[in-house]
């Protein structure tokens, strides 16, 4: 295993992860920051949810066309250039004082460069650097989401708690430089990836346009929907729901931290699974496990209630994110990998932005989250039934 490591497929296996670390850890600062925002800036609720909304639907863009330039580019210049992106934008988010400020920084120009710099890209890079346990180090590097989640949320509530709300996005801003800096040369280029001879072999199968005749293609786009619905109305709200039912803050920031341990275990035996079993059967279980942290919070909201609700989503949360390339080469191919993932991902991202905006909008109207849980967890229901059908044999690849 070190002596892969060392070689150029190893390197971009751990390039991807620590990509996704720095990004998946940046991107949930806005939840991080909501509430103490909101308060002095006098802002809404809505606000933040509809930035978060923006950042979804750009970012969703920006993976797929990386994506589509994965499937023939260098990723480089691509992933290179996202990263640096999001640095600048994040660090000038500490001087925001209107809520458009947030919208061009946060919702505009740093889902440009995190959809850059992202799953969609890394996914593709993974698969081709180790196309026999592709599930498995998908998981690998999609862990860096988790662990950035849990260890860089963790160190930002501390700055939070300490210094203020507009320090934790200078220190993301400067994060993004050191990792600029560590990553550019492990990020493979033209010629790294003209050596993975036995990825490039591979490449076969459906095209974009093919793929979209399928009904299974429609399948996987309504319940990665669905998914993206759920995961980014917690990601932006859960923080702030705790401390609404009595969790104190410091601990609340904590807990979107510690979501991202358990969803660290949760993604990478996802990987293991699908590689062994297929992903059919680990996205099922992954929005059974959804219902039930969803109908535990609709019947009890007390601290232990929220708490336990959190963890078991948080189990879940990045489960799917593994499996996405393995539902697409198993039913499509690898020739146009980067373009479907990207697509399904986009829609995924996109529908990320409705749930946080539903989640604001549903809380300003009422002063509650509790319609809004309903909905994520008949949501899930729907997921799980549309998961099982796809059960069934995958179109015939080209």
């Amino acid at each position: 295993m070190l002596t892969f490591l060392k070689s150029k497929a190893g390197l971009a296996i751990v390039a991807g992860f620590l990509i996704l670390f720095i990004g998946g850890g940046a991107r949930f600062a806005i939840g991080l920051t909501l509430k103490p925002m909101v308060e002095e800036l006098d802002w809404g609720r809505g606000e933040i949810g509809g930035t978060v909304a923006i950042f979804q639907i750009v970012t969703a863009f920006a993976m797929f066309f990386a994506g589509r330039a994965a499937d023939r580019m260098s990723l480089r210049s691509i992933i290179g250039g996202g990263i640096a992106v999001s640095g600048v934008s994040i660090a000038l988010m500490a001087l925001v004082a209107k809520p458009w400020h947030a919208f061009a920084l946060y919702g505009v120009v740093f889902a440009l460069g995190n959809g850059m710099a992202s799953m969609t890209p890394v996914s593709v890079m993974v698969t081709r650097a180790a196309p026999d346990r592709a599930g498995f180090f998908n998981g690998i590097a999609s862990a860096g989401m988790s662990l950035g989640q849990l260890m860089i949320v963790a160190v930002l509530a501390a700055v939070l708690a300490g210094v203020g709300w507009r320090s934790v996005f200078v220190w993301l801003g400067a994060l993004h430089a050191v990792f600029l800096v560590i990553l550019w040369p492990m990020i493979p280029g033209a010629r790294e990836y003209a050596g993975f001879e036995a990825a490039q072999a591979r490449r076969t199968g459906l095209s974009l346009r093919e793929s979209m005749r399928t009904r299974r293609f429609w399948l996987l786009v309504a319940v990665y929907s669905i998914c993206g619905f759920d995961d980014f109305f917690v990601a932006t709200h859960v923080v702030a729901f705790a401390q609404d039912r009595g969790v104190e803050a410091l601990l609340a920031g904590n807990l979107l931290a510690v979501m991202g341990l358990t969803g660290l275990i949760g993604v990478i035996v996802a990987g293991y699974w699908g590689d062994r079993s297929g992903p059919m059967i680990a996205t099922a279980a992954a929005f059974a496990a959804r219902v039930v942290s969803f109908g535990i919070v609709v019947v009890d909201q007390s601290p232990i209630s929220v708490t336990v609700f959190a963890l078991v989503f948080g189990v879940t949360f990045l489960m799917t994110a593994p499996l996405t390339i393995l539902f697409i080469r198993e039913s499509f191919g690898t020739a146009h990998l980067g373009a479907i993932a990207g697509l399904i991902t986009m829609i995924h991202h996109i529908f990320g932005g409705v749930g946080a905006w539903v989640g604001a909008a549903v809380f300003d109207s009422t002063g509650n989250y509790n319609a809004a849980f309903w909905l994520m967890f008949a949501a899930s229901l729907v997921a799980l039934v549309l998961t099982l059908m796809l059960r069934g044999p995958p179109p015939e690849q080209a």
